[in-house]
């Protein structure tokens, strides 16, 4: 415990989204990849992309039309904001 309190707290913000058959998730996740390439995204279980002090990670489901997004940085207002932009985004490219 003394060692924990040496770290910075973090928060996640986990969310999914739900996303209509006809959307070709690989080539949404591939279009995102492409929008964040200058951060350099990893592209193991999907796109994720590390940010200075937060990270977002975009995943899709193997069982149904969705996509996972989990966010993590220092408050929890901006893990909300990271996934919330992102959802946005995401809604843009598909209308």
């Amino acid at each position: 415990s003394k060692l924990k309190k040496t770290y910075p707290n973090f928060y996640l913000s986990k969310n999914k989204m739900k996303l209509n058959d006809n959307v070709n998730i690989d080539k949404l996740l591939n279009d995102i990849y492409k929008s964040y390439k200058k951060y350099n995204p990893l592209l193991i279980d999907g796109v994720k992309v590390n940010l200075k002090k937060s990270w977002i990670h975009l995943r899709k489901s193997n069982t149904e039309p969705i996509i996972r997004i989990y966010s993590e940085a220092e408050t929890k207002k901006e893990a909300d904001d990271l996934s919330n932009k992102l959802i946005q985004k995401i809604k843009d490219m598909i209308n």
